[in-house]
């Protein structure tokens, strides 16, 4: 969306700040031992306080309150009583909502406990990465150079990109124009960042794979060529200069 009035932007820092801060406790309350399932409930808890409604639920039927993600699965994992977390595994949790017709997306990936298996590089790669991407944008730039930059700086830190998931615009939907805010220079696609436009930044950073494949379960997706992945996300508001992070109370680079 394009914000065009001061109820359309206090609209969108109310679900950004929901959603925000979800991230941030799921993230602190995640536990060795604990279920998938047990993170995820309490995640839709924490919406449910806010009045929010859980973005995948709403849109796309998805089973659980939030995606989350555990090593070898670069997104939309589903939350399962089977899955226990355990010291070192590499989480991704990504929580999208919807509160009083505005929408709002983040994420982040984190070791859990002792970087027992060497994930800590990725996930600080995939997060200044976003960083660097993020404070680059502006009204006017095209989406394209920014896909070049983020795909740049993951080759300069030795990891790829996923090619086939994106960044996308949000706003009075869990995904408008742009649809595609890519990880990678596609030239032909000419559209630019708006000035007051409301988009969704995420990094897909991997150590081997750069498109997925989808799980039997239709929904989770894992690298093509087996490794890890990280993904990073802030819902921010595009300006003629430094943008505004809407989502910047979920602490991803603290």
């Amino acid at each position: 969306m394009v914000i065009s009035n001061e109820e359309e932007l206090e609209g969108m820092k109310r679900i950004s700040d929901a959603v925000a801060v979800t991230l941030k406790q799921m993230r602190e309350h995640a536990r060795v031992g604990m279920s998938t399932k047990e993170l995820d409930e309490y995640g839709g808890m924490l919406l449910n306080q806010y009045g929010a409604k859980s973005a995948p639920k709403v849109s796309y039927d998805f089973p659980g309150w939030t995606c989350i993600s555990l090593n070898d699965e670069i997104a939309h994992g589903i939350p399962s009583e089977k899955r226990i977390l355990q010291e070192g595994d590499l989480i991704n949790i990504d929580v999208s909502a919807e509160l009083g017709g505005f929408f709002s997306d983040n994420g982040g990936s984190f070791v859990l406990g002792e970087d027992i298996h060497h994930h800590q590089k990725l996930v600080d790669a995939s997060r200044n990465i976003l960083r660097t991407a993020i404070m680059s944008i502006h009204g006017g730039l095209e989406v394209s150079r920014l896909g070049l930059l983020i795909e740049t700086e993951a080759k300069r830190a030795g990891y790829k990109v996923i090619k086939d998931l994106s960044g996308h615009g949000v706003g009075r939907k869990l995904h408008e124009e742009p649809l595609e805010i890519l990880n990678w220079q596609d030239r032909s696609y000419k559209q630019r960042f708006r000035k007051g436009g409301v988009v969704a930044i995420e990094t897909f950073i991997t150590t081997f794979s750069s498109y997925t494949k989808t799980d039997s379960n239709g929904w989770t997706l894992t690298g093509e060529r087996g490794g890890f992945g990280c993904q990073h996300e802030h819902t921010i508001l595009v300006t003629d200069s430094e943008p505004v992070i809407l989502t910047e109370k979920n602490g991803i680079w603290d």
